[in-house]
């Protein structure tokens, strides 16, 4: 009942956001219904320009197809006399995405669409390579950290309340003394021991929301934030850091793997799971976490790098393949090594740096099933480079694809994936 009733209330929601699109769409649609290819097969693609749901004709389109996010190689026009267009797309030899964009001017406004078809998706390997010593600087790292006390400090927050679930904002101390690490802690009203999520955040400088939803589901759910801010400021404080102090993070001491800006991340999202431990309406046993785009990568090097991880949920990771542009393929955020960056950080000391936060290498020690679920069209977080990550994982896996998603998703990818971490923790089932 619970989660059809979030269904149709996100449907709702969804439905008038699906509404608002542009007075005129450039529609393309490839020759297959799952938008995927094996390699040296050719892909069509039928092309339209829609306004009041009527195809234009006699209207000048420009289309470029090439591999996902390399330059076009093949460009053409043509001015849809009869309304539609079918271009053959070529093929690819190896596997990888392959991206067909459109513009077209129509009263003087330009718009523009693309899409991305696959070819042989799940043969995508990673450019990146493990490290000796991988496991050895992660197990070094965490055991700095836990040299830390947690010293929690936890305040309820009774306006944030439901008859569900009390919440908390909780301060962690985590990578050294005085630096802290914050979030939202939601317990089930209810007396009782509760399996755990731990729900970690997208990019960005925000105020991170509350994990509700499951919590109203009945566990326990810790939501954190990773710059060591507080998760109760006014929006403009994020925003000015967002634009200062943590502007492009994702960059800060590239040059060092011991001081790279993710190491801390990466050992306080371990710590926000030994505070949860230490819940006394903690089962014990039940962990689950969960993310999307940075939260995805966060979610997969969590699992990656402890066991107590039962679960996982990972939407559009980033952070996969870094290194993918130096072999001329797509990589993923923050493309540290694609132009406008590439000069300044395609050296080797970062490149080294780069495969200690890979998420590929994580993958590779992922013990935990997990439930991915990821669009083909996603100009973020390129699907070339999440493949090369999933397409390494050893431990039990299920894929959604929503294909014509991009970086966002459909109410119906919660709703499935909230129900698949729901089961797996209360009752034990994967459904593989």
């Amino acid at each position: 009942m619970i989660l059809l009733a979030l269904f149709l209330a996100s449907a709702s929601a969804y439905g008038q956001k699906s509404n608002a699109k542009d007075y005129v769409r450039i529609e393309i649609v490839p020759d297959r219904q799952d938008w995927t290819y094996a390699t040296g097969e050719k892909v069509f693609f039928t092309v339209r320009v829609i306004r009041r749901h009527i195809p234009l004709s006699n209207v000048s389109l420009q289309y470029e197809i090439g591999p996902e996010k390399m330059q076009p190689v093949i460009r053409g026009k043509n001015s849809l006399e009869k309304g539609e267009i079918i271009i053959d797309g070529g093929t690819m030899r190896e596997p990888g995405f392959l991206t067909c964009r459109c513009m077209v001017q129509v009263d003087g406004v330009l718009y523009s669409n693309f899409l991305n078809v696959g070819f042989a998706p799940e043969k995508i390997e990673p450019t990146t390579t493990l490290p000796d010593d991988f496991k050895l600087f992660w197990e070094k790292a965490i055991r700095e950290a836990r040299d830390i006390p947690l010293d929690p400090v936890v305040r309820f927050l009774p306006e944030e309340s439901t008859s569900s679930y009390n919440m908390y904002h909780v301060r962690l101390q985590h990578h050294k003394k005085g630096a802290y690490l914050y979030g939202k802690l939601c317990l089930p009203v209810k007396p009782g021991k509760y399996p755990a999520v731990l729900r970690v955040p997208g990019a960005g400088v925000k105020k991170n929301a509350p994990e509700t939803v499951l919590a109203e589901m009945g566990l326990i759910t810790f939501s954190i934030g990773i710059h060591g801010i507080p998760q109760t400021l006014e929006p403009e404080v994020y925003k000015d850091l967002h634009e200062s102090a943590l502007s492009n993070y994702a960059f800060y001491h590239l040059d060092n793997k011991d001081t790279y800006y993710y190491r801390r991340v990466y050992t306080g999202c371990l710590r926000a799971l030994d505070f949860l431990c230490t819940l006394p309406m903690y089962d014990g046993e039940n962990m689950g976490v969960i993310g999307g785009s940075q939260g995805g990568a966060l979610a997969m090097v969590t699992a990656g790098l402890d066991a107590r991880v039962k679960a996982l949920v990972a939407f559009y990771p980033a952070l996969c393949d870094l290194t993918g542009y130096l072999y001329d393929r797509a990589g993923g955020w923050p493309h540290m090594f694609a132009d406008p960056w590439k000069e300044q950080h395609v050296k080797p000391d970062k490149i080294e740096t780069s495969r200690y936060y890979d998420v590929v290498n994580f993958a590779r020690f992922i013990q935990a099933p997990g439930f991915y679920s990821w669009g083909y069209n996603d100009p973020t977080c390129p699907p070339t480079s999440y493949y090369a990550a999933y397409n390494v994982i050893q431990a039990p896996r299920k894929l959604f694809v929503v294909h014509e998603a991009g970086h966002w998703r459909f109410p119906e990818q919660d709703i499935i994936t909230n129900q698949w971490l729901y089961d797996r923790l209360t009752k034990g089932e994967v459904d593989f």
